[in-house]
């Protein structure tokens, strides 16, 4: 039994997250890619499978607090992925980028902070190996009216 339950699994347990399955994807791609020391995934939007989707503008009817809840629930999304592609998340050597895709009106001023749900939430995991450069970007629309949408970059071992 031992070794089955890896370190950052354990350390998803103490923050209280667990993986879904990982989400399949809608159109022609493949929701994550390994190229040689790199695992890029797919955006990820913020949508629990099988369960609450984050639908709506930021500023609008979806409030700062739930987009930063809908952004946490993107990084989940990806983690799943990386599991999926990796096996096992301790293969993360580290979170190299995050690009985050915030839906919102026209003069929404805390695009930063909603996308802070979803690099908290890495930064917690991996600790130091989470700390990443990120982009963060307000759009007229997202796939499915979802309120964000993040992608990321890591290097794998």
């Amino acid at each position: 039994m031992a070794g089955k339950t890896g370190k950052i699994d354990k350390r998803l347990m103490e923050l209280g997250v667990t993986l879904p399955s990982p989400p399949v994807p809608v159109a022609n791609y493949v929701p994550a890619v390994r190229a040689g020391k790199l695992l890029i995934c797919a955006g990820q939007v913020s949508v629990v499978p099988g369960g609450k989707a984050f639908k709506g503008k930021l500023g609008a009817e979806v409030s700062l607090e739930t987009g930063q809840e809908a952004a946490r629930t993107c990084a989940i999304n990806i983690l799943a992925q990386v599991k999926a592609a990796l096996g096992s998340l301790d293969k993360v050597k580290r979170c190299v980028r995050m690009g985050g895709f915030i839906n919102v009106v026209p003069n929404y001023g805390h695009i930063p902070q909603v996308m802070n749900g979803a690099s908290d939430l890495i930064v917690q995991v991996f600790g130091e190996a989470g700390k990443h450069a990120r982009t963060t970007v307000g759009v007229a629309q997202l796939p499915q009216d979802c309120s964000v949408e993040v992608e990321a970059i890591f290097e794998v071992r």
